[in-house]
């Protein structure tokens, strides 16, 4: 009788704690597939902005095998650029001469015998830097003047544009656009959630991409294009931001 006893409780228990380890179980299931449960989104966020800071480089080259006389006319050259940029309002700070430099041809380690009619070249560089930037954009399209007075300007091999303009205040603008794109994932999961026919809940995780400055009009003309519709697009940029939110699921 006892054992029969003994047996039936050992029976019972074990039909118990396996009652009890599903259950548990089931209940361990459920809560992890609600914790699981996620809506991962992008928002984004873009605005146009006008650069305020303007850098022009002036670079001037002459050839000459008299190295006195080619000298004398890079400073000739060299005042005439000055006297063009603060007839067209540039502030004398804003302007920087830098030194200029030589280049012997006959004292290369790789000299041909034939250096060509010249042997010195003299390379010269004005910079500009201001935060007018519409003073430097109406003086650039103004410098076949510097032709007419004899300057010949050299782009040095270069192929970038001798005006860059550029938008120091990101940090300005960061927050708002950093709202926006938040904004804009929580309206996505939002659409997310009701097609899924479930309840959207709290950020898991948020990671904030960089922030991007390019010119207004990059993407529809290549920056290598001529002439100045360049100078007038890269005046203009455009910042953009994405985040990466995770939502959790109710």
């Amino acid at each position: 009788m006892n054992k029969k006893y003994n047996s039936l409780v050992i029976a019972l228990s074990i039909v118990v704690g396996l009652v009890t380890e599903g259950y548990l179980i089931g209940k361990s299931l459920e809560r992890f597939k609600k914790e699981d449960r996620f809506i991962s989104v992008r928002g984004f966020s873009e605005k146009e902005v006008k650069a305020n800071l303007a850098v022009w480089t002036i670079k001037t080259r002459i050839t000459t095998n008299d190295l006195l006389t080619g000298t004398k006319k890079v400073e000739e050259n060299k005042q005439k650029i000055v006297d063009f940029l603060l007839k067209n309002g540039i502030n004398p700070s804003e302007i920087v001469q830098q030194n200029s430099n030589v280049i012997d041809k006959l004292a290369r380690e790789y000299a041909q015998t034939e250096i060509g009619p010249y042997r010195y070249i003299i390379e010269n560089s004005i910079q500009v830097r201001t935060e007018n930037v519409d003073t430097v954009l109406l003086a650039s399209r103004q410098t076949d003047k510097l032709l007419q007075a004899g300057v010949v300007l050299s782009g040095g091999g270069d192929y970038n544009s001798p005006v860059q303009y550029l938008f120091t205040g990101l940090n300005e603008i960061k927050p708002s656009m950093l709202v926006e794109a938040t904004q804009n994932a929580k309206a996505a999961a939002l659409e997310f959630a009701r097609e899924g026919n479930v309840t959207l809940g709290k950020i898991k995780s948020a990671n904030q991409g960089l922030f991007t400055i390019v010119d207004r009009d990059f993407s529809i003309m290549s920056p290598s294009a001529e002439g100045h519709a360049q100078n007038d697009r890269d005046i203009y940029k455009k910042v953009r931001v994405v985040v990466n939110i995770v939502f959790s699921v109710e």
